[in-house]
Parts: C-alpha cells; sequence; structure tokens
C-alpha cells in the first residue's frame, strides 16, 4: 500500500485562517503541523503581512525555512532574515492609481509597507489599521509615505464596504497595480501582476515541490490565485463567499482548528505508519 501522502507541501495563509483572533496558534493546529512534518511534508506560510511584521509569528511556529510575504511581493528566508525575492511597487504609479481611485469615490486614506526586512508600515492622516496589535508609523502627510521603496499600498474609505472599493479600485487602476482584498478594511495595491499565486509558485520552486502536491488554506479574495495555482484549495466556515467560490472544500472556522481539521485527515495516522 502507498503510504505517502497526497500533499507535501502545505500552504495556510495566517490571518483568519491559521491565526486564531487573538493572533496565536492553537496547539491543535501546532500537532497537525507537526504531523506534516513527521509525514516528509512541508509548511509554508503565505500572507499579506510584510516580512517584519511576520518574523515574530513564525519565531513562534518555528519556521525557519521559507514564506511568502506582502501578497506575495517578498519570499522571505526566516532562517536567514532575509528576502530571496521582492517586488516594489513603483511609487508614481501608486500616486497616480490613488489619484484615480480618489476621482471615482472621493477620499480614501492610505498607509504603505516598506519594502526589505527592515522596512515600516507608514499610515496617513486618517488612516486606522486594521490589525491595531501590528506596529506603524504615522507621517504627517501623504507625501510622506513615498520616502522609501514600498511593497504595496493599503487603502481605506471612510463609508464604502470594502467589496465596492475593491470592485471600483479594480475597474479604474488597470495595469498600473493589482487590487486585492485581504481582510475587512484591508484594500491593497500591489505590483502589476504580483499575488500569492506567483509568491508561492517561486517558493515551491525552491523547494522543488510540485503544484500539483500543494494543499492551500485561505479566508479571503486575496486567496483566490492560491487555490487556482494549488491542487486543493480549503476555505474557511467564515469566509468570503468569491474564495468559497473556488475552493475544493470548505473546513471550519480558525476558531475552531479548521486547519488542522482537515491535515488531521489527509496526514492520518495510517499514512504516517512506518512499514
Amino acid at each position: 500500500m502507498d503510504r505517502t501522502p497526497p500533499y507535501s507541501l502545505v500552504a495556510t495563509d495566517l490571518d483568519g485562517t491559521l491565526l486564531r483572533g487573538d493572533d496565536t496558534v492553537s496547539e491543535r493546529s501546532l500537532a497537525a503541523l507537526g504531523r506534516v512534518a513527521e509525514a516528509g511534508g512541508l509548511h509554508l506560510v503565505v500572507t499579506g503581512r510584510p516580512a517584519p511584521r511576520v518574523r515574530p509569528l513564525l519565531d513562534r511556529l518555528g519556521c525557519t525555512g521559507l514564506a511568502v510575504c506582502g501578497q506575495g511581493a517578498q519570499v522571505y528566508d526566516a532562517g536567514a532574515h532575509r528576502l530571496l525575492w521582492s517586488a516594489v511597487l513603483d511609487r508614481e504609479l501608486a500616486e497616480t492609481a490613488l489619484g484615480k481611485i480618489e476621482a471615482e469615490v472621493g477620499q480614501v486614506y492610505a498607509a504603505v509597507d516598506q519594502d526589505g526586512v527592515h522596512g515600516l508600515t507608514l499610515v496617513e492622516p486618517g488612516y486606522r489599521m486594521p490589525h491595531p496589535t501590528l506596529p506603524a508609523v504615522r507621517v504627517g502627510r501623504r507625501d510622506d509615505l513615498w520616502s522609501a521603496p514600498i511593497s504595496k499600498v493599503l487603502l481605506r474609505h471612510p463609508c464604502l464596504p470594502d467589496d465596492e472599493l475593491a470592485a471600483t479600485a479594480r475597474a479604474v487602476v488597470g495595469s498600473l497595480a493589482t487590487v486585492t482584498m485581504s481582510g475587512p478594511g484591508t484594500v491593497e495595491l500591489q505590483p502589476c501582476g504580483v499575488t500569492k499565486a506567483t509568491g508561492l509558485a517561486l517558493a515551491a520552486e525552491r523547494l522543488g515541490v510540485d503544484r500539483r502536491r500543494t494543499i492551500a488554506f485561505g479566508d479571503m479574495p486575496n486567496d483566490v490565485p492560491m487555490f487556482q495555482w494549488a491542487a486543493h484549495g480549503v476555505a474557511m466556515a467564515g469566509a468570503h463567499p468569491e474564495l468559497k467560490a473556488v475552493a475544493d472544500e470548505v473546513t471550519t472556522t480558525n476558531e475552531d482548528d479548521g486547519v488542522a481539521v482537515v491535515l488531521e485527515r489527509v496526514f492520518s495516522e495510517r499514512l504516517l505508519s512506518r512499514r
């Protein structure tokens, strides 16, 4: 009997997926990831958070390998604390894109993630961080956001729902940037053509893993390209309808260890037995 698990790479989003609401990973989820490692599989974090904001979480997970950060704009080596690859969003294009969006919907509030392993998150006046626990530096005016190379722009509108803001941004931005929505209050502009799928593909190539051996977990529209790239996509119970529409299955919520529920089934004791 073939005892090889069907997947050798487990790609997980963080917020709303592997992480609970308090930014912790449950003991059950940690045990399930341990089961993956025991079976010879690899776990790869694929997140919208930039590398500097992910490092403490990776340390808690014991991850010393690769991670895909910044919505796919960064492939980060956690052990060496360096970027193996990164893409930057042209700052003039970002300003132009913001102008086009504001011409349609009125004033928006913006923040940026700077490129690099020591990059800061800069926030203009009026912008409210969707994750209050994440560190950010407030600047005096929008022009200050462009002081160094950036990997993405984060947008918030005082009234419009996220879906409407994202749809309008996509319609007017065109090829200036990729528009995605990664969570409540988090519509983002990133380099054109860059998605979680492009970052995942680069990391998988470095790891020598085929897409047909990859299972992915997520909860928001920014995970759609990752699901389309991987062999099997698992949406959380509370996932956005856009992601559920392309998922191969739906698990329980992140609070109910939805990632672990699936991994315990896929990497079962039967497959782990050594004979």
